[in-house]
């Protein structure tokens, strides 16, 4: 063994050894087809759910007991009951990518295929298929590019997903929140509404970074990943996700940037390639640089970091942007913003003879300087009304497609559709938002019903108890940010 090998180490409980071909336990794992038998298919994902836990069970331990070092073997894990989980993790109605198998096709003969694609896998003659493009509007106007995955590639990405998560999950930082297990987008808006009402904040930096998922740097990626993963047969199947390219306009388009957006491994990929990208950067740039109070908060590419000094936040624009380049990475320089925000700024803008602070928006949100009732700052948050807006327009369409079905399905349907939004969006101090949602939706579905028929009565009167009946009135669901956070976050 090389000197430089010595310090690797490998997770080694559970590996079959190489010469024996298949795992001696795949052969006790294989069953006969079950035929419309409900109780045996839930008793075999239970059975093959409690494999995988145990299996990361002993990658969890192995990271804990040495933070550093390589990971020299992990494929071993990708077994078919971590093929199998993963394939039920995946999204039933999920649009197919190009080889045009849907998830139901691929259940009615599971076990066959999944047999098949692990002996692919492990043998190395897995090839990865290139995604199938795909562009969904944006609330600006914008279409957003993506990359819709074949059925096997998601397979195989969830399950080393699955794996590699038990590592990283060890080494991102506390204010990474984006696509990491048991984090969501409520916890990072908690985590900067709290950082931003009890620490020292009087600016805040809004960073954007230009079209962060197709700018990765593909070999800076993967020197990144091999940074802690040694085993290079993950490293191979990483590389073959990135080459794959995307089928667009029936030609297939590779590139040395981008991670595909929209795959399964991709959010993983952007945290890890932020992870070394900005991070820990970012992290010892508060400790060493940083000459006052400082808050970070990371969604994915979504960057957002509050300061005590305008000096420091100043310095820090400048060093990210340096520090971004380097890595083939750039700040928007039009939606990259430095703005006074914080408890003291209203007062200190209104000695000054200013105007209110601005506001920033963040995950959905519209960040805004308040008051309570007793003139003490209160932070308000508000739903962003360009996206208000966008999902009202989605709305409407589907109305329209929708016009002569009967009342009961329409209400169904709505009642879905507005609770849906206020899942997301009803945080304290957002009711009237939602309640303009709401109203709209009303004024959207009455217009809907009037147009069924030159005679139609829906008056304002009837309408008003169809609403009532069927849409959800505004409630606030969420606890106040402070709650959660201390609850989630014990100190």
């Amino acid at each position: 063994m090389h000197e430089h090998e010595k310090s690797d180490f490998a997770i080694v409980a559970g590996k079959p050894t190489n010469k024996t071909g298949k795992p001696a336990a795949e052969s006790v794992e294989r069953r006969a087809k079950t035929e419309g038998n409900t109780g045996q298919q839930n008793t075999r994902r239970a059975q093959d759910r409690e494999s995988v836990s145990h299996a990361l069970d002993r990658v969890r331990n192995a990271v804990r007991q040495r933070k550093q070092g390589r990971f020299t073997s992990l494929l071993h894990h990708v077994t078919p009951q971590a093929l199998r989980t993963a394939f039920y993790a995946l999204k039933r109605d999920a649009a197919p990518g190009v080889d045009g198998v849907t998830w139901r096709d691929y259940e009615a003969n599971l076990d066959h295929m999944v047999e098949d694609l692990h002996r692919r896998v492990h043998s190395g003659a897995y090839r990865a298929l290139p995604a199938r493009r795909r562009y969904i509007p944006k609330a600006d106007g914008r279409q957003r590019p993506l990359a819709i995955a074949a059925l096997e590639d998601k397979i195989v990405q969830r399950a080393t997903v699955t794996v590699l998560n038990e590592i990283y999950e060890e080494d991102f930082l506390g204010f990474s929140y984006g696509f990491r297990p048991g984090r969501g987008q409520h916890d990072a808006l908690d985590a900067l509404a709290v950082g931003i009402d009890r620490r020292k904040v009087n600016f805040i930096l809004d960073a954007d970074i230009r079209a962060f998922f197709d700018q990765v740097n593909q070999d800076w990626l993967i020197r990144f990943v091999e940074h802690r993963i040694g085993d290079h047969r993950i490293v191979r199947l990483v590389q073959k996700w990135l080459k794959a390219g995307v089928l667009e306009n029936g030609v297939v388009l590779t590139s040395e940037q981008g991670t595909g957006q929209g795959s399964v491994i991709s959010p993983l990929l952007a945290n890890i390639y932020l992870h070394y990208v900005f991070d820990l950067w970012a992290n010892r740039w508060r400790r060493r640089e940083a000459r006052g109070d400082m808050i970070i908060v990371r969604y994915a590419d979504d960057i957002i970091v509050g300061f005590e000094l305008e000096s420091d936040a100043r310095r820090f624009q400048t060093d990210m942007r340096r520090r971004l380049e380097e890595f083939s990475l750039s700040l928007h320089p039009e939606k990259t913003r430095l703005i006074e925000f914080g408890r003291q700024v209203a007062d200190k803008r209104s000695q000054r003879g200013q105007k209110r602070p601005e506001t920033f928006n963040f995950l959905g949100f519209t960040f805004i300087c308040g008051k309570t009732r007793k003139g003490k700052f209160l932070l308000h948050r508000k739903s962003r009304r360009d996206r208000m807006i966008a999902r009202l327009k989605e709305v409407k369409a589907e109305l329209k497609k929708r016009r002569h079905q009967p009342v009961l399905e329409q209400g169904k349907w709505l009642r879905l559709v507005i609770g849906g939004y206020f899942a997301y969006h009803a945080v304290p101090t957002n009711t009237r938002a939602l309640q303009a949602f709401r109203n709209a939706i009303v004024l959207q579905w009455r217009q809907t019903l009037r147009r069924r028929g030159q005679r139609d009565r829906t008056t304002v009167e009837k309408m008003a108890k169809l609403a009532a009946i069927w849409l959800p009135t505004p409630k606030i669901l969420h606890p106040w940010p402070e709650r959660r956070f201390f609850v989630r976050h014990p100190r």
